[in-house]
């Protein structure tokens, strides 16, 4: 849905109109965009578009942006290696630091071609990458710049990034599952194959060896890693946005609602759900 607010060339001395706000006004609930584990694998982190975070297991709170006004939802989060610091992403590139993590820079004051629509952070947790829909990569602090999708025409938008650790390269993933290596090995895509579901999120190993891919209906896509799962043949109340993993041999998936599904070596430790 577009709507297009036309006024004088004064400012407006009353009220600023807000994302948040026009969420309200259309009935549209805040929902949960993603979810990223401890370093130890023990508690995970969720956050909503709205900003609010939820902590469980050994996961700290070390603040959120409830009751804070955005200019753009928040689309993505990523957490510092010692896992005593945070950081959220927003539409516009916006940057939300918390805890022990340091501030970068961000796209906040910049004019996009398409929405921030996830980040990722450095293994040494000094600098991070933006993806936007349409494959642009914005690189901050010690962050490389490998390349991106922002010039090239996409049968699908991107959906989200992932880091390989082994290569500090990155990996892009579209809706319909096709995968973009930057200063990472391709391992194989689901962009050539009809999906009952786009594509909502992708996580790597943590050795790089491979990635997997999961869409809004819960289905696990994996690419040289194992499959130990998914929600696809199970009715969700919500759609899966986004997973994570737990080294290779686990992944958490996550709802609209802050619903947690676990497999195989990922612990529960509670959800909003």
């Amino acid at each position: 849905m577009a709507a297009i607010f036309v006024c004088t060339d004064a400012l407006p001395t009353d009220v600023t109109f807000t994302w948040l706000q026009a969420e309200q006004l259309l009935g549209i609930a805040p929902r949960f965009v993603a979810m990223v584990p401890t370093p130890d694998g023990r508690g995970y982190w969720e956050v909503k578009s709205d900003g609010t975070l939820a902590a469980f297991g050994d996961a700290g709170d070390f603040g959120d942006m409830a009751g804070q006004t955005l200019n753009a939802p928040i689309v993505g989060m990523a957490a510092t290696p010692d896992g005593l610091g945070y950081w959220f992403v927003a539409a516009d590139g916006g940057i939300f630091s918390f805890g022990d993590a340091s501030f970068f820079g961000s796209t906040g004051a910049l004019r996009l071609n398409a929405p921030i629509v996830g980040m990722a952070a450095t293994p040494d947790g000094l600098g991070y990458w933006f993806v936007a829909a349409d494959g642009g990569i914005f690189s901050f602090g010690d962050a490389r710049f490998f390349g991106s999708m922002g010039a090239h025409p996409l049968n699908r938008p991107i959906v989200g990034m992932a880091v390989d650790e082994a290569t500090g390269g990155y990996w892009l993933v579209a809706a319909d599952g096709g995968i973009f290596s930057f200063g990472a090995p391709f391992y194989g895509s689901t962009g050539a194959i009809h999906l009952n579901q786009p594509i909502v999120g992708v996580e790597a190993a943590a050795d790089g060896s491979g990635y997997r891919f999961v869409a809004a209906d819960g289905g696990v896509f994996c690419f040289n890693v194992p499959f130990e799962g998914s929600m696809g043949s199970v009715t969700l109340a919500e759609p899966v946005s986004g997973m994570a993993a737990t080294g290779t041999d686990g992944y958490w998936l996550v709802a609209d609602d802050g619903g947690i599904f676990t497999f195989g070596g990922a612990g529960f430790f509670g959800s909003s759900g």
